[in-house]
């Protein structure tokens, strides 16, 4: 494990609910604090769903790195927004088909370095993970702290899991990725999945978030977001809620939807 920042474990607030922590609880983690725990229950109240999604978002993650590393020979990603790690990393299931498989995470969250630099060490001898404390609105510094790792003239998983809805114009949401993107080889994969707009009871649940004092989040609906992959190679079965991308047991409908694309 590499560490690229020396951001301050102080600077993580309790009393202030943050995304990756209400995340983590409810994907039924620990690394959480009362704030946390509220925010993300009364969301829950209104979108029971929210906890099928979290996850659901993680067997997404699961299925599509193992068909990247796997079927596609994907030897480097590039996990932007990673969240506080849990079960089944994306390093963990990319070392685990090819063990020389190079990871970036990259978070702003002060709490996530803490725990990165604890339990993101590589899964196997050969491979190797690094951590980039920075914000995806700063892609020129992911590149050039990414590059310090991986060498970008060779395909690259870019992964925006189930982040891009805490910037509110979808114009600066393509740009970062453009950004991302256009500083990969072809042959490259840009993976992508938010909550959408496809549901009464999730658009009342991003706003109880709001309430208990969460970050806003901006609800898409797939076809905004399926405008993040213009000029790439969607695979199938393309722009579908992530229970059935490729799926390998429950596929009950959840307001999600992600996608793969290859960089031609």
């Amino acid at each position: 494990m590499v560490d690229r920042d020396a951001a301050d474990p102080a600077a993580v607030n309790a009393e202030v609910p943050h995304a990756a922590r209400i995340w983590n609880y409810w994907m039924g983690g620990k690394d959480n604090y009362a704030s946390d725990r509220a925010a993300g229950d009364a969301v829950a109240e209104v979108y029971p769903q929210i906890v099928t999604m979290a996850r659901q978002s993680r067997r997404f993650l699961i299925r599509v790195v193992r068909f990247l590393a796997g079927e596609c020979g994907i030897r480097q990603f590039i996990d932007i927004g990673t969240g506080l790690p849990t079960m089944q990393n994306t390093h963990q299931v990319a070392q685990g088909i090819a063990p020389g498989a190079r990871i970036v995470y990259v978070d702003n969250d002060p709490l996530v370095l803490v725990h990165a630099r604890a339990l993101l060490g590589s899964a196997t001898e050969e491979g190797a993970t690094t951590y980039v404390h920075a914000d995806y609105h700063d892609p020129g510094r992911i590149i050039d702290e990414a590059a310090e790792l991986l060498d970008l003239r060779e395909p690259v998983a870019v992964m925006f899991m189930g982040v891009l809805g805490y910037e509110p114009d979808l114009a600066v949401v393509r740009t970062i990725v453009g950004r991302v993107m256009d500083a990969t080889a072809p042959g490259s994969h840009l993976v992508l999945w938010d909550g959408t707009d496809t549901g009464a009871e999730v658009v009342e649940g991003a706003e109880k978030l709001v309430e208990s004092g969460g970050v806003p989040y901006v609800l898409r609906s797939p076809e905004q977001l399926g405008r993040c992959f213009e000029g790439l190679e969607l695979v199938e079965p393309g722009m579908v809620p992530i229970t059935e991308w490729r799926p390998d047991g429950d596929t009950a409908l959840i307001d999600a939807y992600g996608a793969v694309g290859r960089k031609p």
